[in-house]
């Protein structure tokens, strides 16, 4: 099973070295653009505000501040985790270099528009769910 393994034992079967191993670099970035993030955002807390504004509600204050806050601190620790140390040289696609180039996907690389899309395409329909929820509320 195991056995309790000494100091003398492991210094005689381990490789000490003096000098340093070259750091790791690990992509933290998700290669998308910044828009991309912020407009999931915006579309996020804009469901909130229709939500806030269609449902008004004196009660609903401290959920909806919640959720904002729960929204941005899902958005905002990740892009605090990208810039983590060590220094890493990469970075997020510019847009220009996302358009000419695309992103690369577990399943195959995407164009732009197809990533943008794909990103995207919760978050828009969660808005448009917002509204629809308003409008039937405002209508019976």
């Amino acid at each position: 099973m195991s056995r309790h393994l000494t100091r003398e034992i492991v210094a005689e079967a381990a490789t000490v070295r003096t000098e340093l191993l070259h750091p790791v670099t690990v992509d933290r970035t998700f290669e998308l653009p910044r828009g991309l993030y912020l407009s999931t955002v915006g579309l996020y807390l804009g469901f909130l505000a229709v939500m806030a504004f269609g449902m008004g509600s004196p009660e609903l204050i401290i959920p909806m501040v919640i959720f904002a806050f729960f929204i941005v601190a899902g958005f905002a620790i990740p892009a605090i985790w990208t810039r983590m140390r060590p220094n890493n040289p990469a970075g997020p696609l510019d847009w220009n270099r996302f358009r000419s180039k695309g992103v690369m996907t577990a399943t195959g690389r995407l164009s732009a528009g197809e990533a943008t899309a794909q990103m995207l395409v919760l978050p828009v329909l969660i808005f448009a769910w917002g509204i629809v929820c308003v409008t039937i509320a405002a209508l019976v």
